[in-house]
């Protein structure tokens, strides 16, 4: 195991590793610790009582976070005729067909961050998806990321959404922003993608759905968050 650096066993010192904060709490105790050399990503990991092996316990979807993720994605889109001119007015950083399809074949061209196709398109993008599959980049309606609205849906990425999945240890792992953010912005984030979440909960899911939930940055230790202190969400531990 590779061995801590001064400035994370600084910040042990400042935190109880053993106490569950109040989620303004736990937030505003990450923005105190030691800065790192760059704009370290905040993320929310969720712990929850579902089993991703049985397909009507998996746990999917996207928000867009009300105070965005502190990153400018690059978005290619997939469009022709109108939906294309749409898109680039969106402000899509790539948009095309074929000629887009063949650069990432042929020469690994994998200089953008999120995918939307419109539904006539897929046709072009499913032959990609033994590239953009396994790098989350494959585009999906249930996303809204296969579209005809493809205006709203690029500024939806431009301004924040973020997209969540339950992995197979049953954890969620999401940005909520930079420690540039305020702890208010993080607040707000924070309580929005853990709404999400609730309404997202599986019929078949039983007994405690959210088991734990930890805040942490890029290179900082976790702080446990009480579920019953996340501000509007009442059925976050039901």
């Amino acid at each position: 195991m590779a061995k801590k650096g001064k400035r994370y066993s600084k910040g042990l010192e400042s935190i109880d590793r053993d106490k569950s904060y109040d989620l303004a709490e736990a937030l505003g105790a990450l923005l105190g610790l030691p800065k790192a050399g760059f704009d370290e990503t905040v993320e929310l990991c969720v712990n929850l009582g579902v089993d991703p092996k049985h397909a009507d316990q998996m746990v999917r979807g996207a928000i867009v976070l009300p105070n965005g993720t502190g990153k400018t994605s690059r978005i290619l889109v997939f469009a022709k005729g109108e939906k294309e001119k749409e898109a680039q007015a969106a402000g899509a950083d790539f948009v095309g067909g074929d000629d887009l399809a063949a650069k990432i074949r042929d020469e690994g061209w994998l200089d953008f961050d999120r995918v939307i196709a419109t539904p006539d398109m897929m046709g072009v993008v499913g032959r990609l998806g033994k590239v953009l599959g396994p790098r989350g980049l494959m585009p999906n309606p249930k996303l809204g990321t296969v579209t005809m609205d493809v205006g709203r849906a690029v500024a939806e990425q431009k301004s924040g959404k973020v997209e969540y999945r339950v992995e197979k240890n049953g954890v969620i792992h999401v940005p909520i922003g930079k420690t540039s953010f305020t702890g208010d912005q993080l607040l707000g984030n924070a309580v929005a993608l853990i709404e999400a979440l609730v309404k997202a909960k599986p019929a078949a899911s039983k007994g405690t759905y959210m088991k734990k939930i930890t805040v942490t940055t890029t290179m900082g230790p976790g702080l446990r968050v009480d579920p019953s202190t996340v501000p509007d969400a009442p059925s976050v531990a039901a």
